[in-house]
């Protein structure tokens, strides 16, 4: 009987993620909302099959591969960087889908970049995260009415010395390293509030 209603409970959280799954069309419009203007049509676009799946929505032609949103998440979460970081990323994700923490995926990933295993770009590369809170999203229509950018531009190896920049953000909207030293070092510019 526990066994049944387990697999009754199963199948009506699946049901609700596979319903809650905007469609192809939607993902795309909403992934490419973190990408620059001109730059948007040719970009490559991960998402969700109707299965809950991670696949390919769109292939691109250009420089930049986007993220559509996580149905499982509130709100709306895209993310857009260049192909020069999808080793970083891709190995970042089979490691999360393994159940690493992440404190062991940094310590993974360090270790390969060091090796020359896991290959990091050779310059900086810039990845751009456009989010916008649950009330602010029509998952349906894919409608955004406030949203807001995170900038993140990778520089593996970079620190504070090398590039003059704080190690914490002094001022709002002020660029910042984080993780200096490492092959995750990167220059953090976070939304200014308007609240």
């Amino acid at each position: 009987m526990k066994t049944s209603l387990t697999i009754i409970l199963a199948i009506l959280n699946l049901t609700v993620l596979f319903a809650q799954i905007p469609s192809a069309e939607i993902q795309i419009k909403t992934a490419e909302l973190a990408a620059p203007t001109d730059k948007r049509a040719g970009a490559m676009i991960y998402g969700y099959n109707n299965q809950g799946n991670w696949v390919v929505l769109r292939k691109g032609t250009n420089e930049l591969i986007c993220i559509g949103d996580d149905p499982k998440q509130k709100g709306l979460s895209v993310s857009c960087y260049h192909k020069d970081l999808e080793p970083f990323m891709a190995r970042g994700r089979e490691l999360k889908a393994q159940g690493k923490t992440f404190q062991e995926i940094f310590d993974i990933r360090e270790a390969e970049a060091k090796s020359g295993k896991l290959i990091m770009p050779k310059q900086a590369s810039n990845l751009q995260v456009f989010s916008a809170k649950e009330e602010n999203y029509n998952a349906t229509t894919g409608e955004v009415t406030k949203g807001s950018y995170r900038y993140v531009v990778y520089i593996p190896w970079a620190t504070a010395a090398s590039t003059g920049l704080p190690t914490k953000p002094e001022a709002p909207g002020m660029p910042w390293i984080m993780d200096p030293g490492t092959h995750r070092a990167h220059i953090m510019i976070d939304p200014v509030s308007k609240e």
